[in-house]
């Protein structure tokens, strides 16, 4: 790249500027132009022995429809592999509801909208976001400033984002400061204080959080893994995409600009070593989260929004990518942007990512009218740059030219990497899917129980959910915690759109296992995928209508085929996973950079499902009634481990038909800790109880089986594929026929071990009994039944109906739903 910079400079007869040389460093850093994923495979090589017709399969999949899309004009890279899916459903026509232009910043799908004066045209914007180089340096900055670039991709798009989910992968954080690597923070602090950057920024602006998982590994050791998936949306007509002509005005919308961030984009792609905590803490930006919610309120204005011909924020590479990538040909006056200092040289101007700014392409003759608007909001605007249509991005600093590059050699993004890939065996004999516990000598079920619920990757977290605001908006459907003692986990985050009266909700789900990936990343992205759409079919989401966004973090491969070949396998299997379920991947984030020294992140492709659903008819996954019967919908995995998609769609299919009719009322899907997990989990919520013969299952309670369910029905299921377990009793105990015997055993034990193993790291504010049920009591009637009822505390006051002023001050949320309410 540097020799391919210095013969552009000798061929225009000069020297590079300093600002130059940094800004194409920037623009063709990993994070911003791809390079990792870009990089042209020259050559992939499958295993021989051990499980091998999955890729082989998989090959012919991409070979074959890469040939339909594009034929061989293009190399085989990443890249290619993550989004050909998609392409190709839209070439056919199966992909009408992608919303298609050049502003890319987020996925966007076209949807209708319930109102009460009848359906709307609706854009529903997702985005997932990592900030794992920050957050490993600074961790309530980095975390902070992950949700908050996640935001500003779909409010860039001119939508309004008000759901959010948090996922993220950490080192097992209880072992005190001495067990700490050299070099490194502590993996404590690290995940506490990223919790309480995200949940600050969150907060502040007003961001529904209402799924958080945090996956527990020992290879997040290496780098911490932070990821946050935003949803957002606007009314189709409030939005407008044009293409910037020459003499339209660029202005720059929100926050000033300082040294945070410098180099950030480019730090983000190197691996780590033990100096990086000490010397690269200036990368990290500073969130501003009361400046975000001002520029929220001023995209919302459609009178602004409609004068918006595109929009970009500012992340990585600040002003020179914001601005620059507009349009072809582009003048910046970096004089001209407001700055939270002085004493800022041009450089650090051009590419300083502080955030909470926005660069917007209006008609010169609409610039003042959005400065006007702006200031409505307290925000400062200000023409920073023009287009130009040259072809050239210039900057100029009071006067004086300190960059002058041709589109056409920004856009090379330097020389085109080659590399070779080799994907490593899969030995069927070391497989995850094994019993984790085997039947032996008459061990009881509870104590099999009891040491599966002592393992970090299913203990509580409700410490550490509470955390964060999952109810601002007032469109939460359901709760991150649910039932009257709000204990089981919820599959997915639920809202509904920020449309007063609308019963329309957006669902978004995520899947990802380290233990299978580490074994197979094939297998890892296939029950990712499976995963995500199971989450959708256990609430009642439409899961046909489920379009992907993938979130890839991998080890720095360098120059090792077989590092370059956990990604290449992670993707194959991804696709596999969309030509099974016939649903495409229209989004997604590569990271790859998770390597310290020696140490090295699991191999980790999330699967994020976004989709729509009927809030009336959304489920939760706690046991509901007494009597009612309880279920397990197998479906088979084949000799090569992979889930049986075809039975998988049908169960999904019955799921979202049984869940609209009311039938079924409680639903999980099987995940980390198979049946034993999800059936004890269940009991939390409600404190109702289950008897079940696990034998009839016949398969192992503690295995995974992702693709299968438990559900509680009122009716009888008739399927082939459903296996009647038992019922809900009204008593909070088990009762579980398993391994020839009969156990009985109140489940507070159980619990009690599952709510203990974090409550070091993530305390709760007051003891599980003493926070339980704030909304609604319970009471044992006379044949020993548990009722729940409302509390109703204004029984008997008079009600009023008085007039209400809503001041709304910078900064502020909540000022939508009160002045609906």
């Amino acid at each position: 790249d540097l020799e391919f910079t210095a013969g552009y400079f000798r061929s225009a007869g000069r020297d590079p500027y300093l600002s130059e040389l940094r800004v194409i460093d920037t623009y063709w850093s990993d994070h911003c132009r791809h390079t990792t994923f870009e990089t042209e495979i020259t050559g992939i090589e499958f295993p021989s022995k051990g499980i091998t017709g999955p890729f082989r399969k998989a090959w012919e999949i991409y070979s074959g429809t890469r040939k339909r899309v594009h034929g061989d004009s293009r190399p085989v890279t990443l890249m290619d592999m993550a989004t050909i899916f998609g392409k190709d459903m839209r070439l056919s026509g199966n992909l009408e509801d992608l919303e298609v232009s050049e502003e890319i910043n987020a996925a966007s799908i076209m949807i209708k909208a319930d109102t009460p004066s009848g359906d709307i045209d609706w854009l529903l914007m997702f985005k997932n976001e990592t900030h794992n180089h920050p957050t490993e340096l600074e961790p309530f900055g980095g975390a902070s400033t992950c949700i908050g670039g996640a935001i500003r991709d779909p409010l860039s798009g001119r939508s309004y984002v008000y759901q959010a989910a948090r996922i993220t992968g950490s080192a097992d954080p209880r072992p005190g400061a001495g067990s700490t690597i050299e070099g490194k923070l502590p993996q404590y602090y690290i995940t506490t204080r990223a919790a309480r950057g995200y949940s600050s920024y969150g907060n502040q602006i007003g961001l529904a959080t209402s799924f958080v998982k945090e996956i527990y590994d020992r290879g997040y050791a290496a780098k911490r893994m932070e990821v946050g998936a935003v949803v957002g949306g606007a009314p189709a007509d409030h939005v407008v995409r044009k293409v910037p002509e020459p003499g339209d005005s660029v202005l720059v919308i929100g926050g000033a600009t300082g040294r945070d961030g410098c180099g950030g984009a480019t730090g983000s792609s190197k691996s780590h070593n033990r100096e990086s905590v000490n010397t690269a803490g200036s990368e990290v930006q500073k969130g501003n989260a009361p400046e975000e919610r001002k520029l929220q309120r001023f995209f919302r204005s459609r009178e602004a929004a409609l004068c918006i011909k595109r929009c970009n924020d500012f992340g990585a590479g600040g002003a020179s990518v914001a601005i620059g990538e507009l349009s072809p040909g582009v003048r910046i006056h970096l004089d001209r942007l407001p700055v939270k200092y002085k004493g800022l040289s041009a450089t650090e101007l051009a590419i300083s990512e502080s955030q909470e700014r926005m660069a917007v392409v209006v008609s010169r003759n609409d610039a003042e009218r959005i400065i006007e608007l702006a200031a409505l909001e307290n925000l400062e605007a200000v023409e920073a740059a023009e287009i130009t249509g040259d072809g050239k991005l210039e900057m100029e600093y009071f006067g004086k030219k300190i960059v002058e590059i041709e589109r056409s050699f920004l856009d090379t993004s330097g020389i085109r990497k080659e590399t070779k890939v080799l994907i490593k065996e899969v030995s069927p004999d070391n497989n995850p899917f094994f019993p984790r516990f085997k039947k032996s000598g008459g061990e009881k079920f509870s104590s099999q129980l009891e040491k599966r619920f002592g393992e970090l990757d299913i203990a509580g977290r409700k410490g550490l959910t509470e955390m964060f605001d999952s109810t601002v908006g007032a469109g939460t459907v359901l709760m991150p915690l649910g039932g009257i003692h709000q204990e089981t986990e919820a599959e997915a985050s639920v809202h509904l759109l920020p449309i007063p009266g609308t019963k329309t909700a957006s669902v978004l789900s995520a899947g990802y296992n380290p233990e299978i990936s580490r074994w197979s990343p094939f297998h890892g992205a296939v029950y990712a995928v499976t995963e995500a759409l199971s989450r959708i079919a256990a609430v009642g989401g439409r899961w046909e209508k489920t379009r992907f966004s993938f979130q890839e973090y991998f080890p720095s491969p360098g120059t090792d085929p077989e590092l370059w070949g956990l990604p290449a396998a992670a993707l194959l299997g991804g696709l596999w996973a969309q030509n099974a379920f016939s649903l495409p991947a229209i989004g997604g984030k590569d990271s790859m950079s998770g390597s310290f020294e020696d140490l090295k992140v699991p191999p980790t492709l999330i699967a994020f499902g976004v989709t729509t659903a009927d809030a009336r008819t959304v489920i939760s996954p706690e046991f509901k009634t007494p009597g009612n019967r309880v279920y397990l919908l197998k479906t088979p995995m084949d000799r090569d481990f992979l889930p049986d998609t075809g039975i998988i769609r049908q169960v999904f299919s019955i799921l979202e038909k049984r869940i609209s009719t009311g039938d079924i009322v409680s639903s999980w899907s099987l995940k980390e800790g198979g049946i034993a997990e999800g059936i004890t989990k269940m009991t939390f919520g409600n404190r109702y109880g289950v008897s079940a013969d696990l034998d009839a299952a016949d398969i192992d309670p503690f295995g995974l089986y992702y693709g299968s369910f438990i559900v509680e029905s009122s009716v009888p299921l008739d399927y082939p594929f459903a296996v009647e377990l038992g019922e809900v009793i009204p008593r909070w105990e088990m009762k579980i026929k398993w391994n020839g015997s009969d156990e009985t055993f109140p489940v507070k034990s159980i619990f009690d071990i599952y709510s203990d193993s974090l409550s070091a790291v993530f305390p709760l504010s007051a003891s599980p009994e003493e926070s339980a049920d704030h909304s609604a009591g319970t009471e044992t009637t006379e044949n020993g039944t548990r009722e729940s009822f409302p509390r109703n505390l204004s029984a008997g006051v008079p009600s009023a109906k008085p007039k209400v002023l809503i001041p709304v001050f910078s900064g502020t949320n909540c000022e939508y739903e009160s002045s609906w309410a």
